[in-house]
């Protein structure tokens, strides 16, 4: 169950990166609310398969289900019921402003995780 992946973990470093210079440097209306959310699971998904030899498909669904989770919390505003409105950290990781339309985000993100991992598949096969 536990093996590090290298390849994932290398995704996962990149993507970070990668959404660390959305929230820097991209303050637009679509590329850090929507493109950032839909890479956001795919981070998550790679590092989780870096240390975890898990399927796909229990991965995906994990990952989908703890960042809709994620989403609910900053419905309820989990930030500011901890105390944390002024941690800028805390804000970033937990978030604090809910949209339904991150929901679809997150989903996409996750349809992409599981399109790459038929094809790798079945590349792998032939």
């Amino acid at each position: 169950m536990f093996r590090f992946n290298r390849v994932y973990f290398g995704l996962a470093v990149a993507l970070f990166f990668i959404e660390v210079a959305i929230a820097l440097f991209v303050h637009d209306k679509i590329v850090r609310p929507y493109i950032g959310d839909v890479l956001v699971v795919i981070l998550i998904y790679c590092f989780v398969k870096s240390f975890l030899n898990l399927p796909v498909m229990t991965t995906a669904v994990c990952v989908l289900l703890f960042s809709y989770t994620i989403e609910i919390l900053q419905y309820f505003n989990l930030v500011q019921k901890l105390g944390l409105e002024h941690n800028k950290l805390a804000r970033i990781v937990i978030g604090s402003s809910f949209g339904w339309e991150d929901f679809l985000a997150y989903t996409i993100g996750i349809l992409i995780v599981i399109f790459v991992e038929i094809i790798v598949a079945k590349k792998q096969l032939q």
